[in-house]
């Protein structure tokens, strides 16, 4: 099975192209928005609001800001929204290339997160898709158990 740790280097994406994604849908692009996507830039797994506040340099926003942020940049497609089971949202930046879609194992003990590089066969979605008559059809998928740490 292919795994790849959040944790892990993955390839960096360039904040000038996140600004002009923003620029390009007449979005103003503020001081806390421009730290909350470096922030998001250098982030290798799904984080929390507060987790994305406790990296900001101190003083530039408030936690509010940080979620209207996180709202506005999921409803522009710029960051994606997970839900692990926990009740907390967490987001992680949509960088844009074919190695964006993965699946994640999370463990229900210390929270850590792993991807994973495996999915459906694309052939699955599509007889989905023709069987049931829906159109640009995706799919998310995590598992749920303990970590081998946590089982010690």
């Amino acid at each position: 099975m292919n795994r790849k740790c959040h944790h892990a280097q993955s390839k960096p994406v360039q904040l000038g192209n996140l600004e002009e994604k923003l620029h390009s849908r007449s979005l103003k692009i503020t001081g806390p928005r421009q730290a909350i996507l470096e922030v998001m830039r250098q982030e290798r797994h799904p984080a929390t609001a507060k987790e994305i506040m406790a990296a900001l340099p101190k003083g530039i926003c408030d936690l509010v800001t940080v979620y209207r942020a996180m709202h506005l940049l999921e409803k522009i497609e710029l960051v994606r929204r997970f839900d692990f089971g926990d009740g907390t949202a967490r987001f992680e930046l949509v960088r844009g290339n074919t190695e964006d879609h993965h699946h994640h194992l999370v463990c229900t003990a210390c929270s850590l997160v792993v991807e994973l590089e495996e999915c459906f066969p694309n052939a699955l979605e599509q007889r989905i898709a023709q069987t049931s008559g829906f159109q640009r059809l995706s799919h998310r998928l995590e598992f749920f158990g303990i970590c081998p740490k946590c089982q010690l």
